[in-house]
Order: C-alpha cells, then structure tokens, then sequence
C-alpha cells in the first residue's frame, strides 16, 4: 500500500529545537533543553492516541503502540535519540529543502563557504530527483537523530491509521545524550519492557547494522619535574614534552585517518599540559576484545618506552570500558537481523546492506542490557557537520521500513 506520510513536515520542525548535549555537564540529561523536543513528541504521541506517552524525570519517552493481533508476538522497541552532538552548534537551525535535486553542489546561504559537494558526498549520486534537506551554513542539521525521530514517529501514525496493518505490541523509546555516550545511562528496561529492539540511527538508505565497535577509553596522567628554566640542566623532564613524544610515537596505521572497514584505532581526543603534569585522554577502538587488548599493550609499550629517557617522572594509564561489539549478542538472536533483512526487500531494497558501523550506536550498550539491537538507515549523512544533510525520500523509507519491521515479527510470530 502507498502510505501518506508525515516525515518531512515532522523533520523540519525537530530540528529547530535546540537540543545539543554537554559532555562536561553530569546531570541526566546532560541539558534541560533537549526536554523541549522530547515534550513536542509526548504530545504529538498522545494526540496520535497513545495515552500511556510519558516523559520521565531524565528526559526519556517511553510510548506504547498496542498489539492488534491474536498472535503472541515479542514485544519490540524502536529507538532513537533526540539530542545533537557538541561538535557543531544546535541553534537556530534554518533548514533547507532543496526539491528535485540534479547533481549539483549545494552552497549554503548562510555561509557561502560551507559547499555540500558531490565530489565529496558519494551518496549524493544516489538522490537524482529527490529532496535534499540540509541546514543555512552556519548550524549542523540535527538529522542525527533526528531524522529517525521523525522516522518512527510517521510510523506509529501509520500503523495506528491502518488497523490492517497486522503487529504486536511495539515500545518507543527517545533517549537523550546519546552523543556523548550516556544515551542509555537512565533508561528503565523493566519499563521498557520489550525483548527485542531497533535504534533507527545509520546513513545509506537500504542498511542494517548488527555490528558496532568495542569501545575503551583511556588518560595517560604524566607527572614531571618541574625547575626554574634558568637553572633546569639535569633536572626539569618537561611534562609537556614527554606528552607530545608519548603521541608522536602512535603508529599511523593506529590512527583513524589511516584506517577503515575493520581496522582498529588508538586515537588522542585532547591533550592538557604544563611544565609539572600533562593528561593525554583518548578512545581506543577495535571490532573484537582481543583487538581492544592488544590496541592498550601498544599504548603501554609506547609510554614505557619514552618514560625510559625520564627517570624521574611518572605515566599511569587508566582504561575503562565504554561500550563493546552488539555483533556478540546479535549472533545469539538471529532472527533480529533477518527480520529487518526482510523488512528492507519490503520496502524496495532488493539487496539489503549489512554492514558494521565504525561507531557505536545506543543499540550497542542496550544489547548487553537484554535488548538484542541492531541498528536501521535513518538516512542521515555527514552527521556533526555544517554540511550535514538528508533526503526526504530516505526519511519516508526508513519509515516504511519500521512499518514492514512491525508487520514481519507478526507473520513470523
């Protein structure tokens, strides 16, 4: 059936909610405002007629959509977060829809420096014809994530416009502070209640997720000597300096510049420094536990190695687990992953793409908290950016993907 959606309308309206999180805030949310949206959506869920749509004290929805089906069918979650990354500003977004696109650049009005090109966007190629959304040159867009908040929002109106539309019973889950890695801190999963679940979080249009990267990070906190510069031969070791050697003797085949598909990365994400102390933070990332293992022995023999030629100062590093590879659980449930295999050819896609994400997802730490959760296209592209875009006519699949989603786990139930 041709279904009437609302994506788009829905889309332009998130976004101009600012609803950035703040990695050095503690509280849960991160910031009040990404409250804002996540009101909009409680009330635009209970006018839908979800009656039990609640926002709770740390900025998560939660939402039922009943069964309309005799059948007993696993209950299952659609997830996705509504806060923007830090990265870029989140206000004020002005965003664009660029109808019929022919393959052009997109200069943004805002800042005519800011140029979507295709040269540099290769799924651009695939969008002749459709209608590009971006933002005004001076914002990112916010289609991460909120292009599969709109997404599942269209497809609850959906199912519950067309009773026909066979399902069970389907939880909806809005977290905050995904972007900063806190997306699941909070959440309350015997509330949640489902046993099966799908963050609607990726970019190409037609894929699916069931791996994502394991995930530490790690500080390296130096202590020096510290001396009057005037009066240091043979006493200062610059904290500083031992820093910058410790990080100039990363491997390039470490470094995310130098890596793709499979490949692991050792990557340093801030460095503060004075004479007496220095701190290196850093995430190291790789698709199995043992690659993570072998990824922090390196890191241990290269700070070994250059404390050596500093005998009076001292490196300690710390590693703590972020989040590890839902591929491990997934492969226990099967099913999860065919199932949205085959909503995919339902939706148009003959040959579903199947991919791991170089990233995590909240469907990461969420499948090691009893919720088997690969990860659906959203369609968003060049996420955290100014030059972040997303079609409409992706959008309108993903939701028709979450419609077919509903309807398969109630045929195979």
């Amino acid at each position: 059936m041709a279904f009437q959606h609302s994506v788009t309308e829905r889309f332009l309206r998130y976004v101009t909610v600012d609803t950035q999180s703040d990695p050095n805030s503690p509280t849960t949310p991160s910031t009040e405002k990404q409250k804002n949206l996540s009101r909009i959506l409680v009330q635009e869920l209970k006018e839908m007629g979800i009656d039990d749509a609640e926002l709770d004290q740390h900025g998560y929805v939660y939402a039922t959509i009943p069964s309309n089906t005799d059948k007993k069918v696993p209950v299952i979650c659609f997830c996705s977060h509504v806060d923007t990354a830090p990265d870029c500003s989140g206000a004020n977004v002005k965003p664009i829809v660029h109808k019929n696109y022919q393959g052009q650049d997109l200069v943004l009005p805002d800042d005519t420096s800011v140029v979507i090109r295709k040269s540099e966007h290769e799924d651009l190629a695939h969008q002749i014809g459709n209608d590009i959304i971006t933002a005004s040159g001076t914002t990112l867009l916010g289609a991460d994530n909120k292009s599969g908040v709109a997404a599942i929002m269209d497809a609850a109106q959906i199912l519950l416009k067309n009773p026909q539309l066979k399902h069970g019973k389907i939880r909806i889950l809005f977290t905050p502070d995904e972007e900063i890695g806190r997306g699941v801190d909070k959440v309350d999963m015997k509330k949640l209640g489902a046993k099966y679940g799908y963050t609607i979080d990726g970019e190409a249009a037609g894929s699916v997720e069931g791996e994502t990267f394991s995930a530490d990070g790690a500080v390296i906190t130096i202590h020096g000597v510290a001396s009057h510069p005037g009066f240091a031969k043979g006493k200062m070791e610059n904290a500083q300096k031992i820093a910058a050697k410790i990080v100039a003797k990363f491997p390039d085949k470490l470094s995310p510049e130098h890596t793709d598909g499979m490949q692991g990365f050792i990557h340093p994400t801030s460095i503060e420094a004075n004479l007496e102390t220095a701190t290196i933070k850093l995430i190291i990332r790789d698709f199995s536990d043992g690659g993570l293992k072998r990824h922090a022995k390196t890191l241990q023999r290269i700070v070994d190695g250059v404390m050596k030629g500093y005998p009076n100062s001292t490196a300690k590093i710390e590693i703590k687990e972020q989040y590890r590879n839902m591929g491990k659980v997934l492969r226990r449930h099967p099913q999860v992953m065919a199932h949205a295999e085959e909503a995919l050819r339902r939706a148009g896609f003959d040959k579903p793409l199947v991919r791991a994400i170089r990233g995590g997802t909240d469907g990461s730490r969420l499948s090691y908290m009893g919720l088997p959760c690969p990860n659906i296209f959203a369609g968003e592209h060049a996420f955290h950016s100014k030059v972040e875009w997303v079609s409409r006519q992706d959008m309108e699949k993903a939701a028709e993907t979450i419609v077919q989603l509903a309807q398969v786990w109630e045929e195979r139930s």
